[in-house]
């Protein structure tokens, strides 16, 4: 039976930066605050201690800081006349684990969001016809504007300590314009920081960008170009491009994350307490199924425990947010074959393509330095700044070059045709590791009927419950903007005037692959929007179903975005606590009548 601890106000389930957010804007509201965390407690020390934190081979090849998959998993077929495998050995993607989730590893690169990408079929529809839509994509309208969104991607920024350039602010240019982003909307307030130190590399693809007539603009980014003291009293280090981000704990604390930015602060809050190691089984209703009433969780001794609370968030990882509402009968599932449903609908992923320009051996770019969110990129083909009636698909990409730290084991680019191994192999890494620039575009991911998630039928965790599913697989849609982006890249690349370039595009015999990573960006399941009958949550991230529970995090996402998820998931999370604390509760139950 299970150990019924004393009542809170709200429990949070997951400690990255959407309940890190969610857990301090509750706590300024006065209210007694439990954060779950199923992983352990991680910290910049012990966990980011330098030199240790500095190995290649413990955080990126044996992953230290990402999901036990032995314990639990998701199983992955490409389509529903497919039986779903369990992934077992971590590479397309990379859900973190412990304090700070995804927000400890990540790389910084740190975005809001085009405007058009929130009305995503409404602008589809007026621009280019409904016919424009391809049969079986469901994209939809996230129910919320950018304007309204504003202040909180410029309160996230504040808190993250953000380096950047910008165009314009309050409508005004600001400087010459160089190097901001002019397809970017409007600011209320210049970037906390200014913008990091641009690489040789990012200096080569502005000169290429320029050369063909784009605009090439600083990308905005959570590593600190200088010192910083965040809203919240916590302070930062200037970044040295160690060349060790994304999987790894920052030892400079200069780069942004839940644990550098926000739990200091949390730390001192008596109304706030996190448990790690808990591992939450669901999400309790009371009989009529519309009310939470806490969750109940397996502690670090393997005790089954019940948290008693008012109100429920579910800030996990963007596929545990699903699979816990499945788990606890939130909200009705999605049957893709009646198209009805909103729990696990619309599950999109990132359609992102690399190529690697391999330079003369006098230009040395000094892969080995970097930051994770430092880098140059045009905005020419992402969301709709380009005719899409000309290109025949739907979405966009920005396409940049960050150099983050290309590392001595898993970052050795060579020609095609080299060898994997041996004296030809050592010969061709010699000559192309520090005369090479990767350049990404980093593609939006449409939603589709045919990609989705639901419960597994054969496999369960170590606590016996069903594995999450995930149906999916690339569209046609996926390839033709691939090879559309693939061919601009190349553009850009032979404008370096390079001794080769390595990478391809998507082909129509392309199938997603779950042995080569693409992004950690993972968007849907349990989205937002107008409708009940298309959307689990509406636009204040409330269950249409079940009035006290919110679920914020890149599952809200009706669809992916051309840019990195991490600056709107902070911004809807903060949208949606200043509606709890100023709405919901003076008044509980649902915000937005069905």
């Amino acid at each position: 039976m299970a150990n019924v601890m004393k009542k809170v106000d709200a429990v949070v389930v997951g400690f990255g930066w959407a309940g890190a957010i969610m857990a301090k804007e509750l706590t300024e509201a006065g209210l007694n605050v439990v954060a779950l965390e199923r992983g352990p407690r991680r910290d910049t020390y012990p966990d980011g201690s330098y030199p240790q934190v500095i190995d290649e081979l413990t955080y990126n090849i044996r992953k230290k800081l990402f999901q036990d998959l032995s314990k639990s998993t998701v199983t992955i077929r490409h389509n529903a006349s497919q039986t779903a495998q369990p992934y077992r050995q971590l590479a397309a993607f990379l859900p973190g684990n412990g304090t700070g989730g995804a927000g400890l590893h990540w790389s910084g690169v740190h975005f809001r969001v085009d405007p058009i990408e929130l009305k995503m079929r409404s602008h589809y529809e007026e621009r280019y016809g409904k016919q424009f839509i391809p049969e079986g994509m469901t994209i939809q309208d996230f129910g919320v504007s950018y304007d309204e969104l504003e202040p909180f991607f410029d309160k996230a920024e504040k808190v993250f300590g953000t380096s950047g350039t910008p165009y314009t602010v309050k409508g005004k240019l600001v400087g010459d314009g160089k190097f901001g982003n002019r397809f970017a909307p409007d600011r209320s307030s210049p970037f906390p920081l200014p913008a990091q130190k641009r690489t040789y590399s990012g200096q080569l693809f502005a000169k290429a960008a320029e050369s063909l007539g784009y605009h090439p603009y600083d990308l905005p980014s959570a590593n600190t170009s200088g010192r910083y003291t965040n809203p919240y009293g916590a302070q930062m280090g200037p970044c040295n491009f160690c060349g060790y981000c994304s999987g790894y704990v920052c030892y400079m604390y200069s780069k942004a994350s839940p644990n550098v930015n926000i739990w200091p602060a949390l730390r001192q809050e008596p109304k706030f307490e996190l448990r790690d190691n808990s591992y939450v089984l669901r999400v309790n209703l009371n009989d009529e199924k519309n009310r939470a009433t806490g969750v109940t969780y397996v502690d670090s001794q393997g005790r089954e425990v019940e948290q008693p609370a008012d109100i429920v968030i579910l800030s996990a990882f963007q596929f545990h947010n699903v699979h816990l509402m499945l788990l606890s009968g939130i909200g009705k599932p999605y049957n893709p074959i009646t198209n009805e449903g909103t729990v696990g609908r619309n599950f999109a992923y990132q359609n992102i393509s690399t190529l690697k320009v391999l330079l003369k051996g006098d230009e040395h770019t000094n892969n080995f330095i970097g930051a994770g969110g430092a880098g140059i990129a045009i905005d020419e083909f992402n969301a709709d700044n380009f005719d899409h009636s000309k290109v025949g698909f739907v979405g966009g990409s920005p396409i940049w070059v960050n150099q983050g730290g290309t590392k001595p084991i898993s970052g050795m680019p060579t020609p095609t045709g080299t060898p994997a191994w041996g004296s030809k192999w050592k010969a061709a890494v010699a000559d192309h590791y520090t005369h090479h620039v990767s350049m990404d575009a980093h593609g939006a991911h449409q939603s589709y009927r045919a990609n989705y998630l639901d419960l597994d039928p054969n496999y369960k965790d170590s606590h016996g419950q069903p594995l999450l599913r995930m149906t999916f697989d690339w569209q046609p849609n996926d390839i033709k903007m691939s090879q559309f982006m693939f061919a601009r890249q190349q553009e850009l690349g032979r404008a370096m005037n390079p001794v080769g370039m390595t990478g391809s595009a998507k082909n129509a015999n392309s199938h997603f692959d779950t042995t080569s990573y693409q992004t950690t960006h993972l968007n849907g399941g349990a989205i937002m929007g107008e409708d009940p009958k298309t959307s689990a949550l509406n636009r204040y991230l409330q269950s249409w179903d079940v009035h006290n529970v919110f679920v914020p995090g890149a599952s809200a996402f009706p669809q992916g975005l051309g840019y990195n998820p991490t600056g709107m998931v902070a911004a809807l999370t903060y949208w949606a606590a200043k509606a709890i604390r100023e709405q919901y509760l003076k008044n509980p139950g649902p915000m937005v009548q069905a």
